[in-house]
């Protein structure tokens, strides 16, 4: 009899766990929480779970996994700004703002940024709840993101989500699903991308203008990846590289003295005048270009970088990137320095080769947003799935054809007076350097009209800047002072007569 007892319970708990592990379709949690914000106490509720992405029949292709966060106790929350905030990757979970940038809680990390045990996460004394609601949204197969099977257990077709025009698509639909959920038509509405994020977020706001009727106060780029940029060509990309190269070096102590005692605001204008100037055109020649100027130009180039002649003349003044991660340091602690933020050092199996093993930057961060999301989602906000959590998801291959996001954000721009863009860089950032961000900047309106609606904003940092706590509380300043400024205050939107 004891063994029969023993059975059934064995067969009682494999019943109750030996489930098929799935993310519900349209569910949420909601949660009340009070912290602290620039001095003053905010109490607010928390709102995760998921929300479907419909078909055109009406009928649910995908759920997308989202956390909102609203500050109770406002009295007019149509004239409070919505925030709508996305990763990058594309792939990336949107874990890297919510906690440790814009949220109500940050990652339990020094004040550099490195991490530090015990995991978890702490309250963000700098996030922006205190001016604006925000929602971090998950796109598919990213998060708790996932696809969802047809009646007949098939699932959609991957080119619907995996793209760079299909991202905007499916999302601006999803966005108005949430607004309308929500009731935030009326209120000022802000879409923040980080890293590929920045692509996304060029579309999506004339997406969300031209095929959802949402027009947009703001929209803020956080260290952008225009991949306009990337396959413009060489002569232009890798010469955008080299001011990122003199910060790096800069702040690894390998420039000669008459720059390295300089602050490094006081080397970069100088440094991005002979990037336009002088070493664009000598690439632009190509194989024909003097040797007395290559020579020169190749000078120059050590001078601001901190690699030698030898190593720039062999490369024909294209440096690749990752010899430069790799490079830098070789002759110096054999160390390699971090592609997304260049603070980090690495060590790799051997000093020789062309780049570095692994990004110490991300394995750093990996390290502790892992941890910290998977405890803060389940213990703090009350959502509980078997599902894992993926910081980075299966989209690939991805379409990137047809990119005009630099050109669908002009026209957004020019049709709504109203809305302004803010671009966010760290100057250690060596994937999405600073230098190529402002160089998006000048390039999304040829006309030069709408330049005094652009704000450009660096910091001493790499990629996610935020993770250094003197750039967390003025990044999110920042946000706050964008926020103030793309307000309308009353005044239509509409152009004067010049």
């Amino acid at each position: 009899m004891k063994h029969f007892y023993s059975v059934l319970i064995t067969l009682t708990i494999t019943l109750t766990f030996a489930q098929n592990r799935k993310i519900p379709v349209d569910t949420m949690v909601v949660t009340n929480h009070t912290t602290t914000i620039k001095g003053t106490s905010i109490s607010y509720k928390a709102t995760t779970g998921t929300q479907p992405v419909w078909n055109s029949k009406g009928e649910p292709m995908a759920t997308l996994y989202y956390t909102y966060y609203e500050r109770n106790n406002v009295k007019d929350r149509a004239n409070r700004p919505l925030v709508i905030s996305f990763n990058g990757g594309p792939g990336s979970a949107s874990v890297w703002m919510h906690i440790a940038y814009t949220g109500p809680k940050v990652l339990n990390i020094d004040s550099e940024g490195y991490p530090v045990q015990p995991y978890g996460v702490k309250n963000n004394p700098n996030s922006i709840l205190d001016v604006a609601d925000i929602v971090y949204v998950n796109p598919v197969n990213t998060a708790y993101s996932r696809m969802i099977a047809d009646k007949d257990g098939k699932l959609p077709n991957r080119d619907t989500f995996f793209g760079i025009n299909a991202d905007i698509k499916y999302l601006s639909e999803w966005i108005n699903t949430f607004v309308t959920r929500k009731n935030r038509w009326e209120s000022p509405k802000y879409i923040i991308g980080e890293s590929y994020g920045g692509t996304r977020v060029m579309g999506l706001a004339n997406e969300l203008q031209n095929s959802q009727w949402m027009y947009l106060n703001g929209v803020i780029m956080v260290s952008p990846a225009d991949y306009k940029l990337y396959n413009t060509g060489q002569p232009v990309y890798s010469s955008l590289n080299l001011p990122y190269y003199a910060a790096a070096a800069w702040y690894q102590k390998v420039l000669p003295d008459a720059l390295q005692q300089k602050d490094l605001l006081e080397i970069l204008p100088e440094v991005e005048e002979f990037t336009i100037n002088k070493l664009m055109p000598a690439i632009a020649k190509g194989g024909f270009i003097s040797e007395e100027e290559k020579l020169s130009v190749a000078q120059k180039m050590a001078y601001y970088s901190g690699l030698s002649e030898t190593s720039i003349l062999q490369h024909n003044l294209e440096v690749p990137a990752s010899f430069f991660w790799k490079e830098l340091l070789r002759d110096e602690t054999g160390q390699t320095i971090g592609r997304l933020d260049s603070r980090y050092l690495g060590i790799d199996r051997t000093e020789a080769g062309t780049r570095p093993d692994y990004n110490a930057e991300l394995s750093s961060w990996n390290h502790s947003f892992t941890p910290a999301i998977n405890y803060y989602i389940r213990e703090h906000l009350n959502f509980k799935t078997d599902e894992k959590y993926y910081m980075f998801g299966d989209v690939h291959p991805w379409d990137n054809s047809r990119n005009n996001t630099r050109d669908d954000l002009r026209e957004a721009m020019a049709q709504n007076p109203y809305l302004k863009v803010m671009i966010q860089s760290g100057y250690y950032d060596g994937a999405t350097t600073y230098f190529g961000a402002k160089y998006t900047m000048w390039q999304v309106d040829p006309s030069g009209k709408m330049k005094d609606r652009f704000t450009f904003k660096g910091y001493r940092s790499g990629h996610m800047m935020y993770l250094r706590n003197e750039d967390l509380i003025t990044a999110n300043d920042d946000i706050r002072a964008f926020i103030k400024s793309s307000l309308s205050n009353g005044k239509a939107a509409k152009y004067e007569k010049n």
